[in-house]
């Protein structure tokens, strides 16, 4: 009995002395939760369920490698093997599941299926294993964890790229994460599994830089479509009209008619699909912006005319593939105009002109 309490105090203070940093970066990301309200409920309680699954990891990583080091019980290690490799997915599927509102749990999937594989290589080595001599095999399937939480990586950074508004201060925190996961990937190759180690401070770190990017770009961006808000819009095209060539002003039609007819809830559900097509189509030399209630802006930066219409093209496309439709105007700029007002007044000008069209047709059908 005493050999045991002994034996826990001991496993603690290691424990304690190895991830002492990964426990202030968690504490401080929770602190921080608690004390901004920037999120949705729903996505606050996602993040901590997030920050205890990294937790709960870095636990298992201790033990496994307490227990290699000391020679100690080969099945709990072979067991905590399974977990460590088994719990990487999962956590990667829950940052997809708590930074994308409309994810379906159905995401969990292919971390479930791995887990059962895991289970299952507890018994047959499949994956891995530990031996009666305390000595690590390799199975059949050793690559599958790997194969499984490459995928969910490029996914999740796809997602966190696509909504991006591509701007530096939120390339930035995406960066990050892409270290975190390519180390985690990458290194255990290199160094092997000592490299484990150094997983959960790592993704921790990473997360947490993450949401504090997030905090900062709030005043930016609009809350429902997490496009670049009115404000950002005036900050942007205040300093740098020079380089602007073109507007491109949108105006989602019907939304009245939505609103009326099946809630708020559906028509903010048509701005934000819209947003996804606005921000699907444009590039790193285009900026996509709210404007209040249904109207939206691209400013464009350095494009020819050509380039331009290509885009308004590719936005009509994007659309064409969703149930709603959007008027669409732009003006063009070649020194010809004297303020960001009038260009801005040119586009929608034509905008307007185009949802006139768009009604007019409409009603003759």
């Amino acid at each position: 009995m005493l050999y045991t309490i002994n034996m826990f105090l001991d496993m603690f203070k290691e424990y304690i002395l190895e991830d002492w940093i990964l426990i202030i970066i968690l504490i401080a990301f929770v602190i921080v939760l608690a004390t901004t309200s920037v999120l949705s409920k729903k996505s606050t309680t996602r993040l901590y369920f997030l920050i205890g699954g990294v937790f709960l990891l870095s636990i298992v990583v201790f033990l496994e490698f307490y227990f290699e080091r000391n020679g100690l019980y080969p099945m709990a290690r072979t067991v905590l093997m399974a977990l460590r490799y088994s719990s990487t997915p999962f956590i990667i599927a829950q940052i997809i599941f708590a930074h994308v509102k409309k994810i379906k749990p159905f995401v969990f999937l292919p971390a479930i299926a791995l887990l059962i594989v895991e289970i299952i290589s507890i018994f047959t080595g499949v994956v891995t294993r530990v031996n009666d001599a305390g000595e690590l095999v390799r199975g059949p399937l050793r690559l599958l964890p790997f194969i499984i939480a490459g995928l969910y990586c490029v996914f999740l950074i796809a997602v966190l790229y696509r909504r991006s508004n591509r701007r530096l201060l939120e390339i930035i925190p995406i960066v990050f994460l892409v270290i975190a996961f390519a180390s985690g990937l990458i290194f255990p190759f290199i160094y092997g599994d000592k490299y484990s180690r150094l997983f959960c401070p790592t993704i921790g770190g990473a997360l947490f830089i993450h949401y504090v990017f997030s905090i900062l770009q709030l005043t930016k961006k609009d809350g429902l479509t997490g496009l670049l808000n009115r404000q950002a819009y005036y900050n942007d095209t205040g300093r740098s009209f020079k380089d602007i060539t073109a507007i491109i002003s949108m105006d989602m039609n019907g939304l009245k008619v939505v609103n009326d007819t099946y809630g708020h809830a559906a028509g903010d559900e048509a701005l934000i699909t819209l947003a996804l097509c606005f921000n699907r189509a444009c590039s790193v030399k285009q900026s996509a912006y709210r404007m209040g209630g249904d109207e939206f802006a691209i400013v464009c930066f350095k494009m020819s005319e050509e380039e331009v219409i290509e885009l308004v093209n590719k936005i009509n496309k994007y659309i064409s593939e969703t149930k709603y439709t959007c008027s669409i105007g732009y003006s063009y700029q070649q020194g010809g105009f004297a303020n960001i007002d009038e260009l801005l007044k040119a586009s929608d000008e034509k905008m307007y002109s185009n949802k006139a069209e768009f009604y007019k047709n409409k009603d003759h059908k």
